[in-house]
């Protein structure tokens, strides 16, 4: 079973145990009963402080608190090598226009991860076949 990562919309909703599609919860709980990787890209940490700092998100606990807290729950955190940012440059499809989504993109595809979100654009790609997607 391929790996699991969650864009950072599929972060926040799991983290603040939001109801989640049928289809994902059931490929979350796989990936958890067999000890299959989830994880998070650290763009998402990135992305979240963004939220918080320009007042679109409400924490209780520290940004970089939040997402170490996140990843205490037993996420893994992919790597983002030079080579995965360059690759974020050169998609398939240019319809994705946000550099967090892309590099999400990326490292989904060169991980080869089945991305979890709810993203449009990051949904849309995985439909033109560039990557696998769960919609949650």
């Amino acid at each position: 079973m391929k790996p699991i990562l969650l864009d950072t919309c599929a972060l926040i909703w799991l983290a603040n145990r939001e109801n989640l599609r049928p289809d994902a919860r059931t490929a979350l709980e796989e990936a958890d009963g067999t000890d299959g990787l989830i994880a998070v890209s650290p763009i998402s940490a990135w992305e979240i402080g963004q939220l918080v700092a320009r007042g679109r998100m409400m924490l209780t606990l520290e940004p970089r608190v939040w997402f170490q807290s996140a990843l205490d729950s037993g996420l893994v955190l992919t790597p983002m090598p030079p080579e995965l940012l360059i690759a974020s440059s050169f998609l398939p499809s240019g319809e994705l226009r946000d550099p967090a989504d892309r590099i999400i993109a990326a490292t989904a595809r060169l991980y080869q991860y089945r991305l979890m979100t709810r993203d449009r654009p990051l949904l849309a790609f995985g439909q033109e076949g560039h990557v696998e997607t769960i919609a949650c």
